[in-house]
């Protein structure tokens, strides 16, 4: 067994991968101007949320997610124990490292802080978050209301008789300013709340860890189970629409076909019309709902991918027709989560037992936002932000600078404005640009770079690890504790068993399915155990139809595990290593009870 992970700066570049480095900003990589501190840091792989090589523009998001968490925590609210989270690409991979407050005394002068400033936004929740909403929806109001035109031959007469005074190419550098700062503003707001959601878990976690010895995990997580957030709202959706179709007599005329060709046909059929209004509902904003974590323009979106959503409708539609009840298992959960905090209420007394309704009611009350903000910014919010950088792609294909439209993602954020300075200089001098010859050469050779990346296996860590990985975001929402790091290093479990967290209860045998990828959804078959390296939440409708959930990626908060534990699916998530020791068609159990896969075969 290894006692630490390499050196990034022992890290080699892939064959044809040199020169990767000019794809992100400078201050992305390794580099030896940080080298003393980088080689000090542990640096962990973010699987949860970037789990591919990333394209140059991609890197955006990496970069304003990072940086405005962090912010919240150092600048804000005065975390007591933690400062940001760093972050690097390596290869074309993300790396992070959570950055501790190492002085004790340090810690204890920021407390007071924390307590005001956190304080004030426990006892306003209710009317800051309502204010919230407001805030993130005006942000996509004003992310849809942003466009990219063509640049025209000729004015119109108007823009001259009206004095505007300015012309169509200001009008494009404008528009493209805008955007990336209302994608800066959404996750300015992203976490305003999500940090002091998980401080208040964590203080009511460490609560029951203290005054329960003993407590499983999953006990603790349980309790604040049974939440009903608009990141459900879709596959809600889908349901509502399945049993429609059934009661309307128009579930024939949808079962086959293209998305397209079933729209169309129920169109033509008795009260085909009156269900198509109810999709047409759906669609705007539910279907706002990526395949995957969001990050990437590559994901899958349903509202752009139509046959997504209607092959989780046809399951539904199955189903109903087959006298089954396709509602997650809610009043279940809640009466669990209700029985469980009951027994452990009735073992404390007098302050135990109020600090303990305390911690678990404000738990409860801020964990709704936990998950609800991921449909607004990462589902609805990049959904559009990446429709809209499609418009652009456009514009640059019109004027020969690219060939396809998701050319303009293998550019880095702050080259698009050159790129569009070239343009349009080039349009009102009336001369020739560079961009069509420089970028027909460069795109290529940028894909190629990253094609490369992708046939690397990026390491799982890097640098030395502390001793006891205590961080409690790291653990909770990463799964990175000092048991998987073990794992990683080579220290397998004597059993065989692979090991991971206690994300959702209950056990099950099945067949395994592996995916890798998002667009593997519809391979999943009825009975199977999804195996994979993370689940996004609009996998949800296929929740249905499998007995239970493995993951590589995430801790006992991660998206995968509260939205299994919602619906009542047996979950082991954080193996780190199931997806490259299990392979699909064999057979597994899965024990969310305690944490363990077991290969039967």
């Amino acid at each position: 067994m290894a006692d630490r992970f390499p050196s990034p700066f022992e890290i080699e570049t892939p064959p044809g991968a040199e020169g990767w480095q000019d794809l992100y900003a400078y201050s992305l990589p390794f580099s030896e101007d940080r080298r003393e501190y980088e080689d000090s840091m542990f640096w962990f792989l973010d699987g949860i949320h970037w789990s591919q090589v990333f394209p140059p523009f991609d890197a955006t998001f990496l970069q304003y997610a990072i940086a405005s968490l962090s912010q919240y925590n150092t600048r804000h609210y005065i975390i007591p124990p933690a400062l940001g989270v760093d972050y690097r690409v390596l290869n074309g991979y993300a790396y992070l490292a959570p950055v501790p407050v190492a002085d004790p005394a340090d810690i204890e002068a920021r407390i007071p802080h924390f307590v005001e400033r956190a304080g004030y936004y426990y006892a306003n929740w209710d009317d800051l978050y309502e204010k919230w909403m407001v805030k993130a929806r005006d942000v996509i109001d004003r992310l849809e209301a942003v466009e990219f035109e063509p640049l025209p031959d000729m004015v119109d007469i108007e823009v001259v008789t009206s004095g505007k005074g300015r012309s169509n190419g200001f009008d494009l550098l404008e528009s493209y300013n805008t955007l990336m700062e209302l994608g800066l503003e959404l996750w300015q707001y992203h976490f305003e709340f999500l940090n002091l959601g998980y401080a208040a878990y964590l203080d009511y976690f460490g609560f029951c860890k203290e005054a329960f010895p003993g407590i499983p995990d999953l006990s603790i997580a349980k309790m604040v189970a049974g939440i009903d957030v608009d990141l459900f709202r879709p596959d809600q959706e889908i349901r509502r629409l399945a049993q429609l179709a059934v009661d309307l007599g128009v579930d024939d005329a949808l079962a086959e076909g293209t998305a397209a060709e079933a729209l169309s046909r129920v169109a033509e059929v008795a009260n085909g019309p009156e269900w198509l209004a109810e999709w047409e509902k759906a669609k705007d904003p539910w279907f706002n709902y990526s395949n995957g974590s969001g990050f990437y323009h590559t994901d899958s979106v349903w509202m752009e991918n139509l046959d997504i959503p209607m092959s989780f409708l046809r399951g539904y539609i199955g189903r109903v027709k087959s006298g089954d009840d396709i509602n997650p298992p809610i009043d279940k959960v809640i009466a669990e989560r209700d029985r469980i905090a009951d027994e452990y209420t009735s073992l404390l007394e007098g302050e135990d037992a109020e600090m303990f309704a305390q911690k678990l009611g404000l738990a409860r009350t801020v964990f709704h936002y936990v998950e609800n903000h991921n449909f607004y910014v990462e589902h609805w919010g990049h959904s559009v932000f990446w429709r809209k950088m499609r418009q652009l792609g456009d514009v640059f294909v019109k004027e020969g600078f690219f060939a396809e439209t998701d050319d303009v993602f293998m550019l880095q954020r702050d080259e698009i404005p050159s790129a569009l300075w070239d343009m349009y200089s080039a349009w009102a001098v009336g001369t020739e640009a560079r961009g069509p010859r420089y970028w027909a050469r460069e795109i290529p050779r940028r894909k190629a770079i990253l094609d490369a990346c992708r046939a690397w296996e990026p390491p799982p860590a890097l640098g030395e690890p502390p001793e006891v990985i205590t961080e409690p975001f790291t653990v909770m929402l990463w799964g990175i504790t000092s048991d998987s790091v073990k794992k990683w290093l080579g220290g397998d479990d004597e059993s065989g068993d692979i090991g991971g967290f206690a994300a959702s209860p209950g056990v099950v045998e099945g067949r395994a399915r592996v995916l890798t990828d998002g667009d593997q959804i519809g391979e999943i078959q009825d009975d199977e155990i999804l195996v994979a390296p993370l689940t996004a939440p609009s996998w949800a409708p296929v929740f249905a139809r499998i007995k239970g959930t493995v993951t590589d990626s995430g801790g006992m908060m991660s998206h995968a595990a509260i939205v299994c534990r919602e619906y009542g699916l047996p979950a082991v998530t954080g193996t780190g290593v199931a997806t490259k020791k299990i392979r699909t068609g064999m057979n597994i159990r899965v024990d969310g009870n305690e944490g363990t896969v077991t290969i039967l075969d």
